[in-house]
């Protein structure tokens, strides 16, 4: 047996390249590179970013294609922050192979992809996201007809003790004790200004309070209950194949019925430019992307208002959006064309078809909220400014796209899902070897076991029994 104390010897000078530790590339990320290089991936990137490079200044730069393969490695390694991914990256040489990186280079600093970042604008990262959508609606994984939109909120990288007042620039705690003062408490105390916050109204407005150190963070309300510092995620799912067609990174407190206007002019976009890109790249064949564009939306009752869905109706587009209880009776005068859509919304509610696509949505655009924000670990940013955190938002949900693709060519989406492979087989297989060992159990007692012939006199009916020292029930039949 070895020990730690016999291994420790003094490192050597020089070693020769043999002799450096290797590792077997990951299969889940030998595959995705073979998806981009057949792609021609690096080209199209550094083709995009050329113009954000010098030609000879500086020191030698992060290239385009490693850039925005470690934002991928964000999603499909769950990693919420670019320090992980820097670290994380330093600390495999699975994904120094993956990244292209030698074992005699050093791997991105954390600071090296922010600087990246930063210098690339979000029209590139946009770009990049649309290659993404380009190569799923060539192999048929995106139709555009069929729409589900819904939005999810991310915690923002702000504190709520940090927010100070719009007009005077006055701390949350300096406002109160001014308010303290002034109803006669010269020196007030914690337990005194908490006394006084509990009985205000309206306290945490976002027209009066923001946060210095990012100002397009906004008070809202979580999913779990908590008030906090957010941003609003806004997807546009493709009801067909799960693919988002669109994302949109907007201010938390905005209504859904404000919200979705923007969402899906974005979608109606990004549609018709892929099929522009389907007529030029393949005009003889048949289309895979829907010529029509978007022609139905699918979305929960926060999105149900009479405006929205007149909008909605006059752009040619049919939607599936449940109804809010409504306490008294709606007044339709001089709202005629609201009445309209509204009547013909719930009619088409009520059929099978917008059942089944109420639990379509819950499905897919849940799916895709659990994979990038959750396990993807995107549900708390660390990025500030809504430009910077839609350049990594835009990647990462495009790595949700990609895993579409890796899913339909090898059966799995994310390392995890490969990693988990193995122990499905061999359930699979031990499930299969105990199923035949049953039946084989039950033909050998079937063909063993003596057979007799029982009637019923009642009915006149003669049924085969077994009997009664066999293994079934106490009647012996």
């Amino acid at each position: 047996m070895g020990t730690r104390q016999h291994r420790q010897r003094q490192e050597d000078l020089w070693i020769t390249h043999n002799e450096l530790a290797q590792a077997p590339a990951h299969p889940f990320y030998q595959r995705l590179n073979q998806l981009l290089d057949s792609e021609k991936f690096d080209e199209f990137v550094e083709k995009e970013c050329a113009g954000f490079y010098a030609d000879n200044n500086g020191r030698p730069s992060l290239a385009p294609g490693i850039y925005f393969r470690l934002l991928l490695l964000g999603y499909f390694e769950g990693i919420d922050s670019e320090r992980g991914i820097a670290w994380r990256a330093a600390d495999s040489l699975g994904l120094r192979r993956f990244l292209g990186i030698g074992l005699d280079e050093y791997t991105p600093d954390h600071s090296t992809i922010s600087r990246t970042r930063r210098l690339i604008d979000v029209d590139t990262h946009r770009k990049v996201f649309f290659w993404v959508l380009g190569l799923l609606a060539d192999r048929g994984l995106l139709k555009g007809k069929r729409i589900g939109i819904d939005a999810t909120t991310l915690e923002a990288n702000a504190a709520l003790r940090s927010i100070v007042r719009r007009d005077s620039g006055e701390s949350y705690e300096e406002f109160l004790k001014g308010l303290a003062q002034k109803s006669g408490i010269e020196t007030p105390t914690r337990e005194d200004l908490a006394r006084l916050d509990r009985k205000r109204k309206k306290k945490g407005s976002n027209q009066d309070w923001v946060n210095p150190h990012d100002r397009d963070a906004r008070i809202t309300k979580m999913k779990d209950g908590r008030t906090h510092l957010a941003h609003k995620a806004e997807h546009a799912v493709d009801m067909e194949t799960g693919a988002i067609v669109a994302v949109t990174l907007q201010e938390a407190h905005r209504g859904d019925t404000t919200t979705v206007k923007e969402t899906l002019a974005e979608a109606g976009e990004t549609v018709a430019e892929l099929i522009e890109r389907e007529a030029e790249k393949t005009p003889v064949e048949s289309p895979k992307v829907n010529l029509g564009g978007i022609e139905e939306v699918v979305a929960d009752k926060g999105y149900h208002s009479g405006p929205a869905l007149e909008e909605m109706k006059a752009a040619g587009v049919r939607t599936y959006i449940p109804e809010k209880k409504q306490t008294g009776q709606r007044h339709w005068v001089g709202k005629e064309a609201q009445q309209q859509a509204v009547y013909a919304n719930r009619q088409r509610l009520q059929r099978p078809k917008g059942k089944q696509l109420l639990r379509q949505r819950g499905e897919l655009i849940e799916r895709s909220f659990a994979h990038c924000y959750d396990t993807g670990g995107m549900r708390r940013t660390h990025l500030r400014k809504h430009s910077n955190i839609l350049k990594r938002q835009l990647i990462h949900v495009g790595a949700f796209n990609l895993s579409l693709i890796l899913r339909k060519l090898i059966g799995a989406g994310t390392p995890r899902e490969w990693r988990n492979h193995a122990p499905q087989l061999v359930f699979l297989f031990l499930s299969l070897l105990r199923a035949y060992t049953g039946l084989e159990q039950r033909l050998f007692s079937d063909s063993s076991s003596p057979k007799r012939t029982c009637s019923s006199k009642r009915h006149g009916l003669v049924r085969t029994c077994r009997g009664r020292n066999s293994r079934g029930s106490a009647t012996g039949c």
